[in-house]
């Protein structure tokens, strides 16, 4: 659980990643990811991290809409979420920072 709250809170402002990103970096499946997001995300920048497609659940779009016009971050024409490939974080630097951010757990 920590290891995926670590790695989110390392997703730049104005940046997104897929459950399937962080469950690469961290080594275990997207929805495990998904359940860690939707039990303990809230302290964390959830926003940050969206489907595959870079959406997210229409429940928690009033929320994003916000967070997202601040960090600059556009709706897809369908208003559900961004175009991920346009706000990707880069996916080596995340990494390079998760091994730090994770030496302390090993």
């Amino acid at each position: 659980m920590e290891r995926v709250l670590r790695a989110v809170e390392l997703v730049p402002r104005g940046r997104v990643v897929s459950y399937g990103d962080l469950a690469a970096l961290v080594g275990i499946g997207p929805r495990q990811v998904g359940t860690i997001m939707a039990t303990y995300g809230s302290n964390v920048t959830w926003w940050r991290v969206t489907n595959a497609s870079g959406d997210l659940p229409p429940a928690l779009m009033d929320e994003v809409r916000e967070r997202w016009a601040a960090e600059g971050i556009l709706l897809k024409p369908n208003g559900r979420g961004c175009r991920i490939a346009g706000y990707r974080a880069d996916l080596t630097v995340l990494a390079a920072g998760y091994q730090r951010a994770v030496e302390d757990l090993a």
